[in-house]
């Protein structure tokens, strides 16, 4: 499940990057180029993405007692 997470988050980070900056015309060439719409959508999928890999990778601890 922590390889998934992490793939998942990755992909979703990365794709909002990518749609941000198209959105802010940053990279052009598309149809979301200067469209502030996919700006808004890319930040909110880069911080899902980013949410996802901070759960996935985060440390758990073991309440186990040593005698």
């Amino acid at each position: 499940m922590r390889i998934a997470l992490t793939i998942v988050g990755s992909l979703f980070t990365l794709m909002g990057v990518i749609w941000f900056l198209q959105g802010i015309n940053v990279l052009p060439g598309s149809f979301m180029s200067g469209q502030m719409k996919w700006a808004v959508n890319g930040g909110i999928a880069a911080g899902v993405g980013v949410i996802l890999l901070v759960f996935a990778n985060r440390r758990r601890h073991t309440s186990s007692k040593q005698s």
